[in-house]
């Protein structure tokens, strides 16, 4: 997300960051660079003027003109606009409310609303430690409450059963006294997606909410659809009292707009983004993190959060005490570690997180391709025995064809899986030793070996700072 105006307002502001006085001239310059980017990006145009105006009414004042270094100011001046225009700070669920604490949940047709509730299901119960039910009142679509059982499964939480022939407002009562027997401390309620000028499914959709009362109203919308998402936002939140938004496949939208208007357009807070497919790709909006991608300076903190929460961290330790002790480090820990990459996103997950990467093309380049070798090394290993990953050296030809053929692959990519391996034991048995660690950094110059990993790229305990990503 956010990519392609990442790329345009890193440029424009790059030139004027680094000027020693600013002109009213060249600050109009500038801001023309940064309306025609905000407008390439399908941010709404009330948005845009309110934006431009900000920053031009702080960076002609005092607040610039007078700072030691007004080119870098004049960036602050346009990150604190960027934030006020997304809100000026992240607003969590309010389920301070007698259990259970009801969230309804209202989109468009094919917005992700179904995927986005077991996204919801899945944040509650695993970071805010909740005991979830959710409740399919889509009626109108059969696969849509036989999707969220499937969904209610893979995420660990309760499903009330709903079928076509009941009313919206029965199953959501239904579920409720449900939810209370249980013991449950949020329900989340599924409705039919609808479009904002069918008069009678709306009717239908405020009358489930004066029934049931929500303490959460959220709006899922797609990303994709630019400034049309704030739109129909808008509508919605002309027909409904929401409380807000939920951003999803944010990660199919390379412009960002949608991010950028919402929040100006409704007055509703955006709430969560879906970042991914998979049932953990749903994140807290930030509007000061998200800014901060905007510009290209990255996201450490959230970054640094989901390593905490997605890392395993017994693995690390016993991965850690093996080490000390002397064990070897073999292929099923090369291939854990590979494991554990994959559930951080991938490097390309963490990209768009770290400070300039976005400017580092050939680096982008060189990790794209690293990635797409890990991927398959994954494949390689999966096709060994047990034994096989335990002593690698007794791998010998007849055993590689049989890999080769097992993983798709060829026996050179066998062979050089085998040999990386091999180089990563070497580290890894250095790094076991006392101090080890720091040496092993200061002999890779800081993390970014010439070839240890395919494509020169980052090995897993081998990132910048001396630290691995994973422990």
């Amino acid at each position: 997300m956010f990519k392609s105006l990442t790329d345009r307002l890193s440029q424009t502001l790059k030139q004027i960051s680094g000027q020693s006085k600013l002109s009213e001239d060249n600050i109009k310059a500038t801001l023309r660079e940064v309306r025609m980017a905000l407008l390439e990006a399908d941010v709404a145009l009330p948005v845009v003027k309110d934006f431009i105006d900000g920053v031009r009414e702080r960076a002609v004042g005092q607040e610039v003109v007078s700072a030691l270094n007004p080119g870098q100011q004049f960036l602050k001046v346009v990150q604190s606009e960027l934030e006020r225009v997304m809100g000026a700070a992240g607003e969590p669920l309010a389920l301070n409310t007698q259990p259970p604490a009801v969230i309804l949940m209202a989109g468009l047709q094919g917005a992700g609303k179904t995927t986005t509730v077991a996204k919801l299901a899945r944040f509650l119960k695993e970071r805010e430690k909740k005991k979830v039910m959710v409740v399919s009142a889509d009626v109108y679509r059969p696969a849509a409450i036989r999707q969220l059982e499937t969904l209610a499964g893979e995420v660990g939480a309760l499903f009330h059963p709903s079928d076509e022939k009941q009313k919206p407002v029965a199953i959501a009562k239904g579920a409720i006294d449900a939810a209370r027997k249980q013991a449950v401390d949020v329900l989340l309620v599924d409705t039919a997606g609808r479009l904002a000028i069918d008069a009678e499914m709306m009717d239908e959709i405020q009358a489930l909410h004066k029934a049931i009362k929500p303490i959460e109203t959220l709006f899922v919308v797609d990303a994709m659809t630019g400034q049309d998402a704030a739109n129909t936002a808008k509508a919605f939140s002309d027909a409904l009292p929401l409380t807000g938004v939920v951003l999803s496949k944010t990660d199919g939208d390379a412009r960002g707009g949608a991010a950028l208007s919402v929040r100006h357009i409704t007055g509703k807070p955006i709430k969560f983004m879906g970042i991914g497919e998979k049932t953990d790709a749903l994140e807290p909006f930030h509007p000061d993190r998200v800014a901060s991608r905007i510009l290209g300076m990255g996201d450490v903190l959230s970054l640094i959060e989901e390593v905490e929460r997605k890392v395993d961290k017994d693995k690390a330790e016993q991965l850690a005490k093996k080490l000390q002790k002397g064990k070897g480090f073999d292929l099923e820990d090369f291939r854990e570690q590979l494991r554990q990459m994959d559930n951080m996103g991938g490097m390309m997950g963490m990209i768009d997180k770290l400070p300039g990467m976005g400017q580092m093309g050939a680096a982008v380049n060189q990790m794209q391709s690293a990635e797409k070798q890990f991927k398959q090394m994954g494949v390689i290993i999966d096709s060994m025995t047990p034994l096989e990953r335990r002593f690698p050296d007794n791998i010998n030809g007849s055993r590689k064809r049989r890999i080769a053929a097992g993983s798709g692959t060829q026996i050179q990519d066998v062979n050089r899986l085998l040999k990386q391996h091999k180089n990563m034991a070497k580290m890894m048995k250095k790094a076991g030793k006392k101090g080890g660690m720091a040496k092993m950094m200061r002999a890779m110059g800081g993390g970014l070996p010439g070839g240890g990993m395919p494509g020169g790229g980052l090995p897993p305990g081998g990132f910048p700072g001396g630290r691995g990503p994973f422990g």
